[in-house]
């Protein structure tokens, strides 16, 4: 079989698979994973008789794939805000919605202007916040938080593979618990805020396959921010911003929440479909 032909009978596997409409876009890329090569060889060689040896294991990443398993895990790599990183099913794929978080992390940076920055990034995950936001703002230091091991190990590799391992502090706990004492100018959060109710309308990639301690806050989704948000207040400097993620339907919880602590000039940024999707509230008080 040639490798034009390798691809069409794995295409007509994944047509089987949950998601059908990326039947042949998989097939390609677990291809390129499974010989190591980018799409342009590809194209260049689809007439090439495919190596037994050289393609050993695709028939095992096609059929991981046709379960559900999402591609990110596959490959081991995802992308987020133009970066590389690496994913793995002990942390959440990168969502191209969290990249307003990043943006909005970065706008408001800018109030400090060029002045050195503490920032922090609560339940890091693969660390995409931490080091998207260390990338983009050469005068900050970024703190990662995560109550799990694993993920921070993750976080870890993806801070060297961006070359931001001099940049970025990581702490295993609980939310705020490691950074007891400090003051923050940002304090950032991409937290678990799906109902447990909605768990059966999720996706079987999502579903069966991300850590449901990432996706998951009780049954209203708001578990973690009734936390995280009045223990924020606490570090954040006078002048300080809380930016947070948040889901669908939660504008008017969040707000309420924000008020209820003591935060000012509350804002809302919506996503790519108009969907409020960071929420962000100020420390009241004069700027330090």
């Amino acid at each position: 079989m040639t490798l034009r032909e390798t691809v069409a009978a794995a295409e007509a596997k994944l047509l089987q698979s949950p998601h059908p409409d990326r039947a042949r876009l998989d097939a390609e890329t677990l291809l390129l994973h499974a010989l190591c090569q980018d799409r342009a060889w590809l194209l260049a060689h689809w007439d090439d008789e495919a190596e037994p040896g050289a393609t050993c294991g695709y028939d095992e990443l096609v059929a991981r794939r046709q379960t559900g398993e999402p591609i990110q895990y596959i490959t081991g790599s995802s992308e987020f805000f133009g970066l590389p990183f690496s994913v793995g099913p002990g942390v959440l794929i990168p969502r191209p919605e969290t990249e307003h978080l990043v943006e909005e992390v970065i706008r408001l940076a800018g109030e400090w202007s060029n002045a050195p920055l503490r920032i922090a990034d609560i339940g890091t995950g693969s660390g995409i916040i931490a080091v998207a936001v260390a990338h983009a703002l050469p005068q900050a230091q970024v703190s990662a938080i995560d109550s799990s091991a694993p993920a921070l190990a993750i976080a870890q590799e993806n801070a060297q593979q961006n070359h931001l391992e001099d940049r970025i502090q990581f702490f295993e706990g609980d939310l705020l618990a490691p950074l007891a004492g400090q003051t923050l100018h940002i304090l950032a959060s991409n937290p678990p805020y799906i109902p447990a109710t909605d768990r059966d309308s999720l996706s079987i990639e999502v579903r069966d396959h991300e850590p449901h301690a990432a996706l998951f806050a009780g049954e209203d989704g708001l578990a973690i921010y009734q936390r995280l948000i009045p223990e924020a207040h606490a570090l954040l400097v006078p002048g300080g911003w809380l930016v947070l993620e948040i889901g669908y339907g939660q504008q008017p919880a969040i707000e309420q929440l924000l008020q209820a602590n003591s935060y000012g000039d509350i804002h809302f940024v919506a996503d790519y479909q108009s969907i409020p999707r960071v929420a962000a509230g100020r420390r009241l008080g004069s700027m330090e």
